[in-house]
């Protein structure tokens, strides 16, 4: 079964972390994402660009009308997401928990949230 885990995090707090301490925790990530990587589970895995450039689509007068911002606002925003292939609910949780929001970035609101996918069409590259 695949999973879509998003990752979590709040803007705000993380554009506002000084240089020097973005920059400790951007260079832990490859590992845990390496290790991601070798777990054989990743299929597809993104980070997001920020809530200031994402545009909203939703159906008013049998048209879709477009807003500024995220679909829904929240204190923090999806900021990345990747997509695993498990077993099940407990696999897949274990798998997520290789993923950088699993470790780092407590400050900022890094987190994940893992979703069963109920249907999933790949293209073939």
């Amino acid at each position: 079964m695949k999973y879509l885990c998003l990752a979590y995090y709040d803007e705000r707090a993380f554009e506002a972390l000084p240089k020097a301490e973005l920059d400790a925790i951007v260079s832990q990530c490859p590992r845990y994402d390496q290790d991601l990587r070798e777990s054989g589970h990743l299929i597809l895995q993104a980070s997001l660009g920020p809530t200031r450039a994402t545009m909203s689509l939703r159906p008013k007068g049998g048209r879709p009308a477009v807003t500024d911002g995220p679909f829904a606002e929240t204190k923090e925003q999806v900021g990345g997401f990747f997509i695993i292939e498990a077993r099940d609910l407990n696999e897949a949780i274990r798998v997520a928990s290789k993923h950088p929001a699993a470790h780092l970035g407590e400050r900022v609101g890094w987190g994940i949230e893992v979703r069963p996918i109920e249907g999933f069409e790949g293209r073939a590259d």
